[in-house]
């Protein structure tokens, strides 16, 4: 009878402690840094909150998609000035009547990648506004033109996506410099220069432009 006793304590126990660990987690994960290093004006970072169907790729050419969960509702920290904001809209609509075998139990919409530039102003806390479907019907409606608002706190637009062109990001409008410029480990060659661009693109700009390189 002891025993049981302690077996029942030392899962309680266990039980309490996993909860802590996850709910420690979720709150570690539910904000999310958009740059390397340590930046000094990292404590004025704003806030730009993404509800689950709001799928952030990249902020500022940096890739922040390193989580299992699509539907993970997240906060993006910015640093003060302007920033861009790589992004999708995904909805998930149960199947209606009999799903065959190895066919998928819910149907997924999903737009085109879409980006939006703000200027973050510190501590400010902004967040996404879009038309929210009422059906499957009309989700796959509206998908082909969706488009989505950042607000401020007071609700007052910022700033509004638009489809996102990886030619126009930020990686492709950083400057390469010239030969006879600095460039760092380099050495001012032309493999050099693309070397430094590639490390700071995307996964998506990467996409691209192995695509365009291999038509």
């Amino acid at each position: 009878m002891r025993n049981n006793h302690v077996f029942a304590a030392f899962k309680f126990f266990f039980a309490g402690m996993l909860v802590l660990a996850l709910t420690g987690c979720a709150s570690s994960l539910s904000r999310v840094e958009t740059w390397d290093g340590s930046p000094v004006n990292a404590g004025d970072a704003a806030t730009l909150k993404a509800p689950g169907g709001i799928q952030v790729a990249s902020v500022n050419g940096r890739s922040v998609t390193n989580f299992m969960m699509d539907d993970l509702a997240l906060d993006f920290a910015l640093l003060p000035g302007q920033n861009e904001v790589v992004f999708n809209y995904k909805t998930i609509w149960a199947r209606s009547g009999v799903v065959e075998n190895g066919e998928s139990k819910v149907h997924v919409i999903e737009s085109k990648p879409q980006v939006v530039r703000f200027e973050a102003e510190p501590g400010a806390v902004y967040r996404f506004v879009f038309d929210k479907p009422s059906s499957r019907v009309e989700a796959e409606r509206m998908i082909e033109t969706f488009s989505a608002t950042i607000v401020n706190e007071s609700g007052h637009e910022v700033a509004q996506s638009e489809d996102y062109d990886p030619r126009e990001s930020v990686a492709a409008r950083t400057p390469i410099p010239s030969a006879g410029g600095s460039t760092g480990n380099s050495g001012g060659t032309a493999l050099g220069q693309l070397k430094s661009i590639w490390a700071t693109a995307s996964e998506e700009e990467k996409r691209a432009f192995l695509r365009w390189a291999f038509e």
